[in-house]
């Protein structure tokens, strides 16, 4: 169905609702963008969470090095049948990478990191010989 100019005249949410979904069909969020993460530091540890859903969790890569965690993975497309088409697309698809500077390098050894209904949730406890220490005066 084509729209005349009039009826784009007479009815600007039309055309905008057009472009939007053109748009969303070709663009998909920027990799630093996605996904947004949640960082709370609390002494000498540092938790990040962040909502993933849909993604399988031996698709989900976490490294670390010094204060740096790197977050990647990816979500495959949803596949349509050649009789289908979408009439609405908004769901993001495709990889991700992500990296968080901590205040604080992290120990490597004793991340851990939990998946649950599409929340993944990461613990990042300080690297012992950053933690201050107290000096004894003598």
């Amino acid at each position: 169905m084509t729209t005349t100019y009039l009826e784009r005249i007479l009815d600007p949410w039309r055309e905008f609702d057009r472009m939007s979904r053109l748009l969303n069909r070709t663009s998909s969020p920027v990799s630093s963008e996605y996904p947004a993460v949640n960082v709370w530091v609390n002494g000498d540890n540092a938790v990040i969470t962040t909502e993933i859903p849909g993604i399988e969790r031996d698709t989900i890569d976490i490294s670390v090095t010094g204060n740096t965690v790197s977050l990647s993975g990816s979500r495959p497309a949803e596949e349509t049948k050649e009789e289908e088409s979408y009439h609405r697309h908004e769901l993001w698809h495709g990889k991700f990478s992500k990296m968080i500077k901590l205040p604080f390098n992290i120990d490597a050894d004793k991340v851990k990191a939990t998946y649950s209904k599409g929340v993944l949730q990461i613990s990042l406890p300080q690297l012992e010989t950053d933690k201050p220490r107290k000096i004894n005066i003598k």
